[in-house]
């Protein structure tokens, strides 16, 4: 590999290496003027070579770890059997054995670090026959060196776990949020649906009555002018409320209460208003029934009677609203032409089976035998206390 290949060493391999020129050189110099050790060789030049050997190719330390590991560490142990003068030239092994266990080549470290330590003490006792206890205070240090790069590694490596781990977590956070923001808009439109499909079908049938009625019985064609207003009017108020909702994310939640079986009766009187006979019957200890359940049965309740004012060409609608221990059921069944077949799914029918199901609850809808059509609707409830509505109940209305 030529010069030309050498990655760029980086500012932090700069900075070691040249801290470990200046303190492996001068340490030396300062030996041999001011302390010199009578039996030692000169460092010039060959000394100074090995330390240039085990200090110059910690330029690269980030790029070849093992590689740099290897030279320095070998270049640094032959110095000091040589004779020379001792210096610092051994941080050399201390920085390259410390870099390659904390960069996880942790048998490569040990390896080095270990075999660095035994080839300089057999090399001496094979020489002069003895063994000096220095060797004991190396050795130690050398696992201090080496244990202290591998707590560091895993405190590194448990960090960044854990940093992932928050990551994660974000992630799944935010998947959350957009999970339950885009469930909430199918919810808003399926609402829009049934509110807008349900009054714009009673305003449709009253303006074809109003417009019969015109000549030969204005009295009553006013009366069905006035239920346009009425209901284009309350139509006009839910799609305010409901834009209001969208429109007024960091205000306060909206005050009107969701819809509920509370409100049938309005639901019947606008059916009746079309010229239907609705009959509602109701079966049970009426109570008190959560927000969640009671909102899936209301919106249940209007889009069969927006199907029958539509679709059916009935003449009389019967609506069952059984109060079980342990389930609601609403049952709405017409005396109309029905369908051919199974009914088509369309967004009523599909919103009424999604919306049970979001509960645990279940829809069935299809013609009957001799004619007309029926929607069932079963939601589960909690078992509880009797809690009797107040207000009066509708004149159509018969208890069981």
């Amino acid at each position: 590999m030529s010069v030309r290949t050498l990655p760029r060493p980086t500012r932090a391999d700069l900075r070691i290496t040249a801290t470990l020129l200046v303190l492996s050189v001068t340490s030396p110099m300062v030996i041999e003027i001011f302390d010199p050790v009578p039996g030692d060789r000169p460092t010039w030049p060959w000394g100074y070579a090995l330390i240039l050997l085990a200090c110059l190719p910690v330029l690269w330390r980030t790029a070849f770890p093992r590689v740099v590991a290897v030279v320095s560490v070998v270049a640094a142990t032959v110095y000091y059997p040589m004779g020379y003068p001792d210096g610092l030239v051994m941080l050399c092994t201390a920085v390259m054995l410390y870099s390659v266990v904390r960069w996880g080549h942790r048998t490569f470290g040990w390896v080095l670090g270990i075999g660095q330590f035994l080839a300089v003490n057999v090399y001496e006792f094979v020489l002069t026959g003895t063994f000096r206890l220095e060797a004991i205070g190396i050795v130690a240090w050398v696992l201090v060196l080496l244990c202290v790069a591998e707590v560091l590694r895993w405190r590194a490596e448990y960090q960044k776990a854990d940093q992932e781990r928050e990551q994660e977590a974000t992630r799944t956070r935010e998947e959350e949020l957009l999970r339950r923001a885009s469930e909430e808009r199918l919810r808003l439109a399926r609402d829009v649906h049934d509110t807008v499909a349900h009054n714009i079908s009673l305003i449709n049938v009253q303006a074809g009555t109003a417009l019969y009625l015109m000549e030969k019985q204005p009295e009553r064609a006013a009366d069905a002018l006035t239920t346009i207003k009425q209901t284009s009017k309350d139509t006009l108020a839910e799609l305010r409320a409901m834009l209001g909702v969208l429109r007024a994310v960091d205000e306060a939640a909206p005050r009107s209460p969701a819809p509920g079986l509370d409100q049938v009766t309005d639901l019947v009187e606008g059916a009746r208003g079309t010229g239907l006979e609705v009959l509602v019957e109701t079966e049970g200890d009426q109570r008190r029934l959560s927000q969640g359940i009671e909102g899936v049965a209301y919106r249940a309740l209007q889009e069969a009677l927006t199907n029958v004012v539509r679709h059916a060409h009935a003449e009389r609608v019967v609506v069952r609203i059984g109060y079980g221990s342990t389930e609601l059921s609403l049952e709405v069944t017409d005396d109309g032409h029905g369908t051919m077949g199974p009914p088509a799914s369309g967004n009523g029918i599909t919103g009424m089976r999604e919306r049970a199901a979001l509960v645990g609850g279940e829809v069935d809808a299809g013609p009957m035998e001799g004619g007309g059509f029926r929607v069932r609707v079963r939601l589960p409830v909690d078992a509880g206390p009797v809690e009797n509505r107040g207000g009066q109940s509708d004149p159509g209305v018969t208890r069981r």
